[in-house]
């Protein structure tokens, strides 16, 4: 095991400097200069070239990638050129926020995803498979901002049942006090009923949001998976002993089946940290998709870059702890 996890992680290097040349070189290719953005409108020009000229943006390229690999090596993201804050600093500031986000939206996917794969599996080519499978291509579907806007509109402005925006209201923030990041487990620490409610409020609508497209993948592979499953002989044998048909399905069918529907749960949270861009900024989420976001706008290169690797290193490595799941759910499976 530790010769595989060594193996993985001197894999993940050439992958991460990969996403480090794309991300260094995309930015470089959008249109606008950094310099200007924070010179404003009315700066002259050599108010601007001194100011490139500090900011090293005057370098050719390849001396700027050089030196943007070297601070990374020395785990220093550098500093946002708007606000002067070091990036790491907002990373810590911020993961915490996204995290909370990634892991109601994938909880609520696996909830509900693996119910529905199930049931449609077992009811295959009834109503209720074609019903399940129609609505979790509807889900795919959706476009995250429109889904999240229509929510907002229906929940927020229509009913008034939950807040369109943000983590936790005005007013109870004067009482709680955050510790860990994550405001769930932080009013639990308290025991805050009245922080726990409102920060629950505040994460059911953007966690539904962000939430529906993996819940559709989720529930498709998990019918696919299953349908594999029900169709093996030791399936057909633990019928024909006479169990009840509830124990074949989530005894035996269920766990043979996980496999595959683990692999799509892990690519799809790591997705989620990223994807979760255009969720934040509808619901003024203040996390890192957020903060991306600006700093596109902005021009702000540390903070995309730093932002845009610190969401890849968390990707490798949700998928690398995917794999090694594998022996825990399948004992046949060995790590060589």
């Amino acid at each position: 095991m530790p010769q595989y996890i060594l193996k993985r992680l001197l894999g993940l290097v050439p992958v991460l400097f990969g996403i480090t040349l794309a991300v260094f070189l995309l930015l470089r290719f959008i249109p606008g200069d950094p310099a200007i953005v924070l010179a404003g409108e009315r700066a002259t020009p050599d108010q601007i070239a001194n100011l490139r000229e500090q900011l090293g943006l005057n370098k050719p390229l390849l001396l700027q990638y050089f030196a943007f690999l070297g601070h990374l090596l020395k785990l220093d993201f550098g500093h946002s050129i708007i606000s002067g804050i070091p990036v790491i600093d907002e990373i810590r500031s911020r993961w915490a926020a996204t995290f909370e986000l990634a892991i109601a939206a994938i909880l609520g996917a696996i909830g509900l995803g693996i119910p529905a794969g199930v049931g449609a599996a077992v009811h295959k080519n009834r109503a209720a498979d074609h019903l399940l499978m129609s609505s979790s291509l509807i889900g795919v579907s959706l476009p995250v901002y429109w889904l999240g806007l229509l929510l907002i509109y229906l929940f927020s402005i229509v009913l008034k049942w939950l807040p369109p925006s943000g983590r936790l209201s005005v007013e109870i923030g004067f009482s709680f006090r955050p510790m860990t990041g994550f405001y769930i487990l932080d009013a639990l620490l308290q025991v805050n009923p009245g922080a726990l409610v409102d920060v629950l409020s505040h994460l059911i609508l953007p966690a539904l949001t962000l939430g529906t497209i993996p819940l559709a993948i989720v529930a498709r592979m998990t019918r696919s998976a299953m349908l594999e499953v029900l169709s093996q002989d030791y399936i057909r044998t633990a019928r024909a002993k006479g169990l009840p048909d509830r124990g074949v399905i989530f005894r035996h069918a269920l766990k043979n089946a996980l496999l595959p529907i683990s692999t799509t749960i892990g690519v799809q949270f790591g997705t989620l940290l990223g994807g979760a861009i255009l969720t934040e900024t509808i619901f003024s989420w203040p996390g890192i998709g957020s903060w991306i976001y600006d700093g596109i706008l902005a021009r702000d290169y540390p903070v995309v870059q730093g932002g845009v690797v610190f969401v890849a290193i968390v990707f490798v490595l949700i998928n690398l702890l995917v794999d090694l799941s594998y022996a825990w759910i399948d004992p046949r499976i060995q790590f060589r």
